[in-house]
């Protein structure tokens, strides 16, 4: 008997709330031992990003060298890759296995400060979308991917953005809406040629740092425990409410703070 493995390969964020650490607190709230490739550290905390340090190209081969030479994987999730470089390293290792992964596509900090180097983001699509079991875009993300202005807003628009990031490469879509003005926080997920829509209320919390970065892992986390991405989708999406709400009450820094990403075992 062996663990349920996932690799995450993203940026570190020393404040915890999202990146690396909150993968790593995602996979074990899930019961999957994780294990990590870092791209990147950052100085932030829950005011936002402050510097990026990338990591070199070498460091982040040797890493996931050391990784797959040694611990059978389940499912791998990316996150904050940084450049083009990088992105293509990244790719040439991935193609050497056959686990689900899910790309959450991190271009830009909530803040605005780009995480993805612009030249990157052909590179991005080209390398890793044909890799990928699932990319995670949230709405503005979306938009930046097919160099379009203007958000999609409606349940059409979004549907058809969908359809197109899929035309990409990618093996299915989902549209994260969390964006979107209303009491309800509605993702779209393109799977199979069949559009699914997962609905929960909107908490109404300042508390919603690293809120894609939980997203995604749970999705992988529940995708190496052998689910349908459907049914991986569906849990993950209640995990992560029930975190945004669990971690609503608590005060960590003076801007927006963690999810709770062990409610399941506290008191």
């Amino acid at each position: 008997m062996r663990y349920r493995t996932v690799l995450t390969i993203a940026g570190s964020d020393g404040s915890g709330g999202a990146g690396i650490q909150a993968d790593l607190k995602t996979f074990a709230a899930l019961d999957c031992y994780g294990v990590s490739v870092i791209t990147a550290v950052t100085a932030q905390n829950t005011l936002g990003v402050a510097d990026s340090f990338e990591l070199p190209v070498s460091s982040v081969k040797a890493q996931l060298e050391a990784i797959l030479g040694d611990i059978p994987l389940d499912a791998v999730k990316i996150g904050m890759l940084g450049s083009a470089a990088i992105v293509r390293t990244v790719a040439g290792m991935l193609r050497k296995i056959d686990v689900p992964v899910v790309l959450d596509t991190v271009l830009q900090s909530s803040g605005g400060r780009d995480l993805l180097e612009r030249d990157a983001l052909p590179v991005m699509i080209e390398e890793l979308f044909p890799l990928a079991r699932l990319i995670t875009p949230n709405i503005p993300e979306s938009a930046l991917l097919l160099g379009e202005k203007r958000l999609p807003a409606s349940r059409e628009e979004i549907e058809r953005t969908a359809r197109m990031l899929q035309e990409m490469g990618a093996g299915a879509v989902l549209v994260k809406g969390g964006h979107q003005e209303g009491d309800r926080c509605s993702d779209c997920l393109l799977c199979n040629n069949r559009i699914s829509w997962f609905s929960t209320e909107k908490i109404v919390t300042r508390n919603t740092h690293g809120t894609g970065c939980t997203l995604s892992s749970a999705i992988a986390a529940f995708l190496a425990c052998g689910m349908s991405l459907e049914s991986a989708v569906e849990k993950a999406k209640t995990y992560t409410f029930e975190a945004i709400r669990a971690g609503a009450a608590y005060r960590l820094g003076k801007g927006s703070g963690p999810l709770h990403h062990a409610y399941r075992f506290w008191s």
